[in-house]
């Protein structure tokens, strides 16, 4: 299970607990450096599209790489999701599949593959070769790589960098001492491009004034019917990245939200997990709602199985500014061609 990030990660100043963790972040951004420079990247024959963020946890990544293959689909290309599966056993490469259980894959890999092709490896150089192998290349045309964005074993045709509009990049500092991944200095150069993901606070919008690569604005809203919220009182549960973007999004449908209830990231919800949102939601003559990853995380079978035939899942997608749509297919018109370019004789 992912532990809950601690909140002095995202206060604006550097706390005391960040400061006594500076010389471990020091250690941890050099051996990422080192890393880079190291690695001699593999060129994959299909065009690689990663999605990934400059800092860890949920910031909408899931949510971008649907919405790309969706546009892929669109333009005509048949784009196959590249995924590390965490929160699983398996360490593949293998193709999921709708029957495989989150325990075993992850929750993200199993969303994932309800929109196309998905292919689990914890390997990315391998799970590229395999998605380029005889029988995955009548069916896939394109690589989506879900994450990944500072992993130098692959080369990216186009990096997308996912950003919360609200917590941006927290206090600035490296992990331990804070969010990033590697210091923003190293990752500047990473992303072709920044997809802003919700409202923005001031102090996020001052930070995306200093990219030169295009930043695009998109919102989560619901994906499908929604008439059966509006009046409903509610009891939601997640364990996603930032919980509160549920809550919100159940709010905003008209819903009466009785109680929200977070967990943390890739939660693997326990017996008495269940038997409190189960007793909270009877107690509150309340729907349970969840996140479709979140209710594809819940097996069939045992304790959870109770809460997962009580809870309806709340799909979601992206929606992005018009102008902001079109500059993101031209992106991934651009990669896409760029690279059938370098294929040719």
């Amino acid at each position: 299970m992912r532990r809950e990030p601690p909140a002095w990660w995202y206060r604006p100043e550097p706390t005391l607990a960040a400061k006594l963790c500076a010389p471990l972040a020091m250690a941890y951004d050099a051996a990422g450096a080192w890393r880079q420079r190291a690695t001699t990247p593999f060129r994959c024959p299909l065009p690689v599209i990663c999605v990934g963020n400059f800092t860890v946890g949920g910031a909408g990544k899931t949510p971008l790489t649907i919405a790309i293959a969706d546009e892929l689909t669109q333009l005509g290309h048949q784009p196959g999701f590249l995924t590390r599966g965490y929160g699983g056993r398996e360490r593949g490469p293998v193709w999921v599949k709708a029957s495989d259980a989150a325990a075993d894959v992850g929750d993200e890999p199993l969303l994932l593959a309800r929109h196309g092709p998905a292919l689990l490896a914890r390997d990315r150089v391998a799970g590229a070769r395999a998605m380029t192998t005889a029988g995955a290349a009548s069916t896939v045309d394109s690589i989506i790589m879900d994450d990944g964005m500072q992993n130098p074993s692959l080369v990216k045709d186009l990096r997308i960098a996912v950003v919360d509009g609200a917590t941006g990049i927290g206090n600035g500092l490296v992990m331990p001492a804070g969010p990033l991944r590697m210091t923003m200095q190293r990752q500047r150069s990473l992303a072709d491009a920044v997809v802003v993901i919700g409202p923005l606070t001031q102090r996020v919008a001052t930070f995306l004034r200093s990219f030169t690569q295009p930043v695009l604005h998109a919102e989560i809203v619901s994906a499908g019917d929604t008439a059966w919220l509006h009046g409903t009182r509610v009891v939601a549960f997640a364990g996603i990245g930032r919980p509160q973007k549920l809550f919100d999004t159940v709010a905003a449908q008209g819903a009466v939200l009785v109680a929200g209830v977070p967990f943390p990231d890739h939660h693997s919800f326990s017996a008495s997990d269940c038997t409190a949102l189960l007793r909270h939601a009877d107690a509150m003559d309340a729907q349970l709602v969840t996140t479709e990853k979140d209710w594809l995380r819940l097996p069939d079978q045992g304790p959870a199985s109770d809460l997962k035939r009580a809870s309806r899942p709340l799909p979601v997608k992206l929606r992005f500014q018009p102008d902001h749509r079109d500059q993101l297919v031209t992106l991934l018109r651009a990669a896409l061609f760029g690279q059938r370019l370098q294929r040719s004789p």
